[in-house]
């Protein structure tokens, strides 16, 4: 099975406000950059979407490993969040209902049709292809500041 390293980052202008996501795929030394962004949106929503578009752009069966400074991502699937958010009604262990559901249920699709392992990383620190997606989803979030 191929290897693919999955480099993802969001950013935001605002919480809400402007935003980018930026994903960068490797494999074979070969990388390919992905980026995008929402005139009005969340942090939180941009790094879900990071995720999301750059396993989109897998087109057949790989072992994924996704690399991400989102705790909010990262531990969703590390520690289970995700598997007790379906299980108990897309609701939180507070009984509150769960944000950004929609991106989420998508990336449950997507991270099914591969093996993914989760990891974090620490943002805004040594790490270059992070550094890079950052570089990227900014420069998304600045499309929008422009606009």
């Amino acid at each position: 099975m191929k290897k693919v390293l999955l480099y993802t980052d969001g950013a935001c202008s605002g919480n809400p406000g402007a935003g980018g996501w930026a994903s960068v795929l490797v494999y074979n030394q070969k990388k390919k950059e992905l980026s995008g962004g929402e005139s009005q949106t969340t942090n939180n929503r941009m790094e879900l979407k990071a995720v999301i578009e750059g396993l989109r752009a897998i087109k057949e069966k790989c072992e994924v490993e996704v690399y991400s400074d989102s705790a909010y991502v990262i531990n969703a699937f590390a520690l289970k969040w995700v598997e007790n958010w379906v299980k108990n009604g897309w609701m939180t262990a507070s009984k509150n209902k769960v944000q950004n559901q929609d991106l989420w249920e998508e990336l449950i699709k997507l991270s099914a049709k591969h093996e993914v392992s989760w990891n974090k990383v620490k943002g805004h620190a040594d790490d270059e292809l992070n550094n890079r997606c950052d570089e990227l989803a900014r420069a998304e979030v600045e499309k929008y500041l422009k606009v």
